[in-house]
């Protein structure tokens, strides 16, 4: 079983703290898997791949939009994570699933989980080959109506219209294992203000595009982009999903309703009381 919590908008550093102690909660196993949804205050993070020139803007430039900075340990390049924007972070431990997964598998079925939840909302998005990520699917849409394709394990909906298109990044993924124990994860651009990825090279591919569910098909509200992603969660990795209303809940493995969309947390503050409750 997955149990998720929505958090609503957390600082990347409250984040961060978080997971580390979600992490060894689940090497001791005294939580489940569990998937964190929440969106973040403007930062730019670089991954354990990143290079520094990839941050194109200066310091003053940051200050001024009061985009924070802060390396980190997952794999990848240099992103960007802010408002509109749905980031989900899966603790799960690898090896307790049915059939054991490694780091490649694990993050084949993220990028199948956002497949499934774009082609929720009308857009086709495929894998590229020997990129990590997903992306909006090249083609030739149709002239009218609505057709489909095949990618990977899902079939998407192609909304009409008449124009060529090239791909451009909708999700980056960027993970951690210790131990078989996941954290950091995806970042799935909804509402995001894309003119923020022009402070940086996203995921280090000059020359690549990025865009987002409301770019391609208009606003979503960022509530239904999360009931579709924790859906195809429970698909993908072939287990439940509960929703949590409360890390105090979390950890008394105390669970909702899976149907009722989850209440907001309070607001994160004081961590340490809550990992020591």
């Amino acid at each position: 079983m997955i149990s998720i919590v929505q958090l609503g908008t957390v600082d990347y550093a409250t984040a961060l703290h978080l997971q580390e102690s979600l992490v060894e909660l689940r090497k001791a196993g005294t939580i489940g898997d569990t998937l964190l949804l929440l969106e973040h205050s403007p930062v730019i993070t670089l991954g354990r791949n990143a290079k520094r020139d990839h941050l194109l803007a200066q310091d003053e430039l940051l200050r001024h939009k009061q985009v924070e900075v802060f390396e980190c340990d997952r794999g990848g390049d240099v992103t960007f994570h802010g408002p509109g924007q749905l980031v989900g972070y899966p603790i799960f431990d690898l090896r307790g699933f049915q059939q054991r997964l490694g780091a490649v598998e694990f993050v084949r079925r993220l990028e199948e989980v956002l497949i499934r939840s774009c082609a929720d909302f009308g857009i086709a998005a495929t894998r590229i080959l020997g990129m990590t990520g997903v992306w909006t699917a090249p083609r030739k849409l149709a002239n009218e109506g609505v057709s489909s394709t095949r990618v990977g394990t899902g079939v998407l909906a192609c909304p009409g219209g008449s124009q060529n298109r090239t791909e451009a990044k909708i999700a980056a993924i960027g993970v951690h294992i210790s131990r078989g124990v996941t954290s950091h994860g995806f970042a799935l651009n909804v509402n995001t203000d894309l003119d923020y990825f022009d402070l940086i090279v996203p995921c280090g591919l000059s020359g690549k595009g990025v865009t987002s569910i409301a770019k391609e098909t208009g606003s979503v509200p960022l509530d239904e982009v999360a009931q579709s992603v924790a859906s195809h969660f429970g698909k993908v990795f072939g287990t439940d999903v509960n929703w949590v209303d409360t890390l105090d809940a979390l950890l008394g493995r105390t669970v909702g309703v899976p149907v009722r969309p989850p209440a907001e947390v309070r607001q994160l503050h004081g961590e340490e009381e809550v990992f020591l409750a």
